[in-house]
């Protein structure tokens, strides 16, 4: 008799083959199956150019969760002050990638505020990243706010309902199973997970390490103020059945240039951005085209125009346009002729000058 060992737990593989050999069977053992965890093919991203708002938007509320999270290096900072946004999901009728680059901030102390991202009710919340002004902090929407639930665009395909604990998140790492969410504080830019090991349950989250101890705290309204961010995830939740633990930047540009587990690469951009501050190098400044006297009249708003002057656009055929006759020359009133003795006397002596 030939018995074939497979899938068995290693004690209860011992057992039977002490008892298979003590009745003389013959064992065959088979080691057990390795099976390598294969992302399902994602549907076609859309990579888009995003303008962020000047405050805070209105909340909306999404059927189904943000894809997992893609890889996008950022370049070098082309200057000091920049600010790397972009590089997350961002809701258009459907999940679309909002492109990342440096921009720098539209008005003088603004801040980035990361997208934001909750699980409320089998649903999510979403608000798109955007800018602050100085001294304005984010604000979740609260419990009791009523939210517009949206609607896919035609054709759009249906993705997963989020699958994790309520509360705020960020998509999962790379390669991850649809639909996992990651806990994560308020503020916590999508790019902290770029470099984590993808996920295929529940059990990951991002967390901050005050005085050497790991605390699962998700109402910091300021991760700004937090140098680095821990990501944990125990092996039952991982796609490779190992644990993970791993401290990533809080800077959404430092977390999103760490190497990847799985390189998944965001497409190129579909939309041109706007055009970038300034002329071109080499080209010409486009200026408006402005009528002279209207601009004069801005510059002299008190000045009054001559009688009889024509400030009409000139035509196409001027020839065609009747011309203003000239005025009519007017003696000076109340000047008599000078005598012609007088006149002799005031005229200059060229002798007496020589003289």
């Amino acid at each position: 008799m030939t018995t074939t060992l497979e899938g068995l737990r290693p004690a209860a593989m011992a057992a039977l083959v002490g008892v298979l050999l003590t009745a003389g069977c013959a064992v065959e053992y088979a080691p057990p199956t390795v099976r390598v965890y294969a992302p399902e093919p994602a549907p076609p991203v859309r990579s888009v150019y995003i303008e962020p708002p000047l405050f805070e938007p209105a909340p909306i509320e999404v059927p189904w969760a943000p894809p997992p999270m893609l890889v996008e290096i950022p370049p070098p900072m082309p200057f000091y002050g920049a600010v790397w946004i972009g590089g997350y999901w961002v809701w258009q009728g459907d999940w679309v990638w909002a492109s990342g680059r440096w921009a720098p901030p539209p008005r003088p102390a603004y801040h980035w505020t990361p997208p934001y991202y909750e699980h409320r009710d089998g649903l999510v919340v979403f608000i798109t990243g955007h800018w602050e002004a100085p001294g304005v902090e984010f604000a979740p929407p609260p419990p009791s706010i009523r939210i517009t639930i949206v609607e896919a665009a035609p054709g759009a395909r249906r993705g997963e309902r989020p699958i994790g604990p309520p509360g705020v998140f960020v998509p999962p790492p790379p390669g991850s199973r649809a639909g996992i969410i990651v806990p994560a504080p308020i503020g916590t830019p999508p790019a902290v997970v770029v470099s984590a090991a993808p996920v295929t349950h529940v059990g990951m989250r991002v967390t901050t390490v005050n005085n050497n101890q790991v605390t699962n705290i998700t109402n910091i309204t300021n991760v700004s103020n937090v140098t680095n961010l821990t990501v944990i995830a125990p092996a039952s939740a991982t796609a490779s059945g190992r644990a993970f633990r791993a401290t990533v930047p809080a800077q959404a540009h430092l977390a999103a240039a760490l190497p990847a587990v799985m390189h998944i690469a965001a497409p190129p951009r579909a939309s041109a951005p706007p055009r970038p501050f300034g002329p071109a190098p080499g080209a010409e400044p486009q200026r408006p085209a402005i009528h002279p006297v209207a601009a004069q009249a801005a510059q002299f708003p008190n000045r009054r125009e001559p009688a009889g002057l024509d400030r009409r656009q000139p035509s196409a055929a001027p020839e065609a346009r009747p011309r203003p006759l000239p005025p009519t020359a007017v003696a000076p009133r109340n000047v008599a002729p000078r005598p012609a003795a007088e006149a002799a006397a005031h005229r200059p002596n060229p002798a007496a000058a020589a003289a």
